[in-house]
């Protein structure tokens, strides 16, 4: 026999382990890794979109969360350093326990993450225009691939300014220079002469521009219209831009039409140098929609300053966000295999009037926009793609690349498969 004593003991007991549990309970969340450089060259892109997940993060748990659960932010800072985000995402997959993280901008350091995120089996959503040649299951690209923003940049330049001489200047590493061989080969598709087709590659943050600009002055002297197509990253592009207007070279001289250089990076700086110059992108702050108005509102409510600028890497953020939302809800769980397969044929609303479907090879479908720097650092939109255009993971004008496909439905789910010989040679379930 047990005494009273021992038996008001044990319910109390088993009152206080009960009350932990619900207490356990009420705090459980969902963990959402935020991985992007806060330091270092990149951090002049990239801490905003930390401030958009954070943003995205404190909007839907004033609705309840996902999943009945709040949703948690685990920030990391990875200060530009490619090697330290594959570490930080292993932490937060590992030690953390997030269930998707958002994050990363080169694709440097998206091929840094890329190995941990398949072995650990992750979900990172990557918010920025990228090179292509890749598609894996733990991954979805929200932002452009080469046919959403290189290939009708350079049409736009070859069909409504009539550019003939083409100066391909890019940060060194991957997705400049893959999009660079992609762009080559295109161009040469159209008849461009070799002569006609200047390379150059300068380390991240970059500075002294004086001899690159003086060359590129030369190379567009010699009777054909010439453009600049800038994949130059970070904070080197400041430099890059003041040497233009050091040296002379306008708009109208040698259009310069980027695909890294968007508001946050016009911000705060001297845009004398720069009105004329172009950007190729999916969105621009400037674009008149009331999903934009509503979400640049939002924005300054949320970060406390009326002056902080809006571009398409939050827009990509904010369609990957809401996606994922909607895929976990629709899952019911927030298991990444399942997250997946639930992801494709999302719709979420873009910031532009328009709707953003995720397709099969975890690409969106989005508009294509050309924007002319104004001198308040925003831009007009000069030209745009008809409809919305799909993503395509594998270039169409790269030999080896022209065969495949990434589709990540059944029966085919692989990234890389062979239309031809009808195989997949990667990863696939």
């Amino acid at each position: 026999m047990y005494s009273n004593k021992f038996l008001a003991g044990l319910a109390i007991s088993t009152l206080v382990s009960s009350m932990s549990v619900a207490t356990w309970a009420a705090e459980d969340t969902i963990k959402v890794g935020v991985l992007h450089s806060l330091s270092g060259t990149m951090a002049i892109s990239e801490t905003t979109l930390k401030d958009t997940v954070l943003m995205m993060i404190d909007e839907q748990n004033k609705k309840g969360g996902v999943l009945g659960k709040k949703l948690e932010a685990v920030v990391v800072d990875p200060a530009s350093d490619w090697p330290l985000f594959a570490e930080k995402a292993r932490e937060l997959i590992s030690n953390n326990g997030v269930s998707v993280i958002f994050g990363c901008w080169t694709s440097v350091s998206r091929k840094s993450v890329l190995p941990v995120i398949e072995e650990l089996n992750g979900l990172l959503f990557y918010p920025v225009q990228y090179e292509g040649e890749e598609s894996s299951k733990n991954v979805f690209y929200t932002g452009a691939a080469p046919n959403q923003q290189a290939i009708p940049a350079v049409d736009y330049l070859m069909n409504d300014l009539g550019v003939e001489r083409w100066v391909l200047a890019g940060t060194d590493y991957v997705y400049p220079r893959t999009t660079n061989k992609i762009l080559e080969a295109y161009l040469r598709d159209k008849g461009v002469a070799e002569a006609d087709i200047k390379i150059n590659y300068t380390p991240f943050g970059h500075s002294d521009w004086q001899s690159i600009v003086a060359d590129i002055k030369r190379f567009g002297s010699e009777g054909k219209k010439t453009a600049v197509v800038s994949t130059i990253n970070g904070d080197a592009n400041v430099p890059f831009y003041r040497e233009l207007g050091n040296q002379g070279l306008s708009a109208e001289d040698i259009p310069v039409i980027a695909f890294s250089v968007g508001e946050e990076e016009l911000s705060g700086i001297d845009t004398a140098p720069l009105v004329g110059h172009l950007a190729a992108w999916n969105y621009f702050e400037s674009v008149d929609s009331a999903e934009n108005e509503a979400f640049i509102n939002g924005w300054h409510k949320f970060i406390k300053n009326d002056k902080r600028v809006t571009n398409d890497p939050m827009e990509a953020t904010y369609i990957g966000f809401n996606m994922w939302v909607k895929a976990v809800a629709k899952a019911g769980t927030t298991d990444v295999d399942k997250v997946e397969q639930a992801m494709i044929g999302i719709t979420a609303p873009n910031l532009t009037g328009g709707v953003a479907t995720m397709n099969k090879a975890h690409h969106l479908s989005k508009p294509v926009l050309i924007g002319e720097v104004q001198a308040d650092g925003q831009f007009e939109v000069v030209w745009e793609t008809d409809g919305l255009v799909d993503g395509d993971a594998w270039s169409d004008f790269l030999p080896g690349s022209k065969d495949i496909i990434a589709d990540w439905t059944a029966p085919i789910k692989c990234g890389n498969y062979n239309t031809k010989t009808k195989t997949c040679s990667g990863q696939n379930y």
